[in-house]
């Protein structure tokens, strides 16, 4: 699953628009800028891909595979947003007046350090449906890190009781002591994260979750969560 950036908005609709926008400006300015056209076109055939995947999983025929082909897309088109701008947005010949055009803000000219989380997170369990969980709420107990950059995003880890799968083979003997005791993980910059554990129904899952800034550096973990799947 790829990553996310700070420059990059949360909300899929956004990433397309963002996207799409960068096509719009590249058709208008790549040669000025020097970059192939090709950057254009690959970003192209993954936005149709995305787009389709999207507008299958808004519909009420949605099912695991799709979410699963939905992330998968969308994964698939930020990493190339990412490699397109850390080769061609990050130096001349752009200048700063560019970036605006391309939904970016202009570039850290004195290269400030990000630094590590210092804040605790928390958040909701709520059941939208059989064996889906979803993590609702999520936010820093307290208030968030002096330098909100910090927060760029959470980190969820998980572990279930029951038997052994092929998908999650390690189980839990015990009720964890704390977060980093959980096998498990995955990343979200959403206020909101759903998980859907097929065949995981009646065992008990323990989350705890912690911000990661955008170099993978770390705070501290939140409380331990824990609900039996429904």
């Amino acid at each position: 699953m790829a990553s996310y950036s700070p420059w990059l908005p949360t909300a899929r609709d956004n990433q397309l628009h963002m996207a799409k926008t960068w096509c719009d400006v590249l058709a208008r300015h790549a040669s000025e800028w020097n970059i192939p056209e090709v950057e254009a076109t690959d970003i192209e055939s993954l936005i149709v891909t995305a787009t389709e995947i999207l507008e299958m999983a808004k519909t009420s025929d949605r099912t695991t595979a799709i979410t699963a082909r939905c992330r998968s897309a969308f994964d698939a088109l930020v990493v190339r947003m990412r490699a397109t701008k850390e080769r061609y947005f990050l130096s001349p010949p752009l200048k700063d007046a560019d970036y605006p055009l391309l939904l970016l803000k202009p570039r850290d000219a004195a290269g400030t350090p990000i630094p590590p989380p210092t804040a605790r997170v928390e958040a909701e369990i709520i059941f939208p449906g059989v064996h889906v969980v979803e993590l609702s709420e999520i936010q820093p107990i307290g208030g968030p890190s002096p330098d909100p950059r910090a927060d760029w995003g959470v980190r969820i880890f998980f572990g279930f009781t029951g038997a052994p799968n092929s998908r999650y083979g390690f189980r839990l003997q015990e009720a964890p002591e704390m977060g980093s005791y959980l096998p498990y993980s995955e990343f979200t910059r959403r206020k909101k994260h759903r998980f859907d554990w097929d065949g995981e129904s009646g065992n008990t899952v323990y989350l705890c979750l912690r911000y990661e800034n955008e170099n993978g550096e770390s705070g501290p973990f939140g409380p331990i969560l824990h609900a039996v799947i429904p």
